[in-house]
């Protein structure tokens, strides 16, 4: 049974005033995965291990992704990438990007398996696709890293690692490049995610509409974004704004 008060708390925090999403021009819904699709700090107690072993590595990496997420779009990503970390582990850049796969990319595959998503994020996903939105991906790091994204890469229209598209997010190229292969106009693709500097502040850039996914109890004290049009806490929120009419 639902809460009449869980109920008359959403109307307030999301009435006119403070939900912008214009649902008359959304024909795609895109997602970042990371943070998003699955709460990052159930990973990172899952992976704090791994971590921890490879702690050097991971600080170093976290020094060289900064570097990334404030380059510009180049087809040499992985290489430039693996210049960088050569220089902070000082090895050839050769054993960096072998590292670089073995650690990151591949290291880090099996800690996907048997990771819960977000409840309700896969329900609201096929709803979408059941009333004829399109569906899009877009994650700094490989989707293929998450193998089949709990059925959601079957259900997506494109698919798309950010590294593939020469740039990490907040550049323009990867959010550019979603909304060519949607054959949509950036106004027209509603991007979700939980990283306000890359995800949100990204896709607002091109003009794409954004909605933020928070951690419940910043949702509690209010939090809210300048720029995001919809900020939410868990998906029956975002997905009562599509669809609660039809329930």
């Amino acid at each position: 049974m639902r809460c009449f008060y869980n109920d008359v708390f959403f109307d307030l925090c999301y009435n006119g005033k403070v939900n912008n999403v214009d649902l008359t021009k959304i024909k795609a819904v895109a997602f970042d995965i990371d943070g998003t699709l699955y709460r990052a700090w159930k990973f990172n107690l899952r992976i704090f291990p791994y971590f921890a072993f490879h702690s050097f590595f991971f600080l170093k990496y976290g020094l060289v992704r900064n570097i990334m997420h404030k380059t510009d779009a180049t087809p040499e990503f992985v290489k430039l990438q693996a210049t960088h970390m050569a220089k902070k582990l000082k090895c050839t850049p050769e054993e960096a990007e072998a590292r670089l796969e073995k650690i990151i990319y591949k290291g880090l595959e099996k800690y996907f398996v048997n990771l819960k998503p977000c409840k309700g994020a896969i329900e609201f996903i096929k709803d979408l696709k059941s009333h004829g939105y399109k569906i899009g991906i877009l994650s700094d790091f490989p989707p293929e890293q998450k193998g089949a994204i709990w059925g959601v890469k079957e259900l997506s229209d494109v698919v798309l690692g950010s590294e593939e598209a020469g740039a990490l997010k907040p550049d323009s190229t990867p959010f550019l490049r979603l909304a060519k292969e949607l054959n949509l106009e950036p106004e027209q693709i509603l991007y979700v995610g939980n990283n306000h500097k890359y995800d949100i502040e990204g896709a607002h850039k091109v003009g794409m509409q954004t909605a933020w996914l928070i951690l419940p109890h910043s949702g509690w004290l209010g939090k809210k974004s300048k720029i995001a049009d919809f900020t939410f806490w868990h998906y029956k929120q975002i997905s009562d704004l599509f669809f609660k009419k039809d329930r």
